[in-house]
């Protein structure tokens, strides 16, 4: 038997009890499966428009909120400790801020060292006076 008489033969047998493709548990069908190009039943668009349809318009968010409070107030921690962990790493990030504020005093003095730094590794000495610059 060559190649194709082979195929040929399975083809006949698919869907049969002598099929070679069919095991105990399943396996393969003809005809099973998503067609080719075919797109997910869910989707987040399809889950959003849901949402929005059962909670008559409300926002996400005030969902979340309402969520989380109703947890906190009936006493499951597991559940609110979920929530502080969401809040905590998507909301608090946004939220951060990190403000840092120097001295005229304190920009001089980098400002020295930094050059004094680099006239060690180059080699070149070069004057740097912060009172002049001001002055320009």
């Amino acid at each position: 038997m060559n190649r194709t008489e082979i195929l040929e033969q399975e083809k006949e047998l698919l869907g049969t009890e002598q099929s070679p493709y069919k095991g105990q548990r399943g396996g393969y069908r003809a005809g099973a499966g998503r067609k080719k190009g075919s797109r997910d039943q869910v989707s987040i668009k399809s889950l959003l428009d849901a949402l929005d349809v059962q909670t008559g318009g409300r926002d996400y968010e005030e969902l979340l909120v309402e969520d989380f409070l109703s947890a906190r107030n009936e006493g499951d921690k597991v559940t609110t400790l979920k929530y502080h962990t969401l809040i905590l790493n998507k909301v608090m990030n946004t939220l951060a801020k990190i403000e840092v504020t120097d001295s005229a005093e304190a920009v001089a003095t980098k400002q020295l060292a930094f050059a004094e730094a680099l006239s060690k590794l180059t080699g070149i000495n070069q004057q740097i006076n912060p009172e002049e610059d001001d002055a320009e």
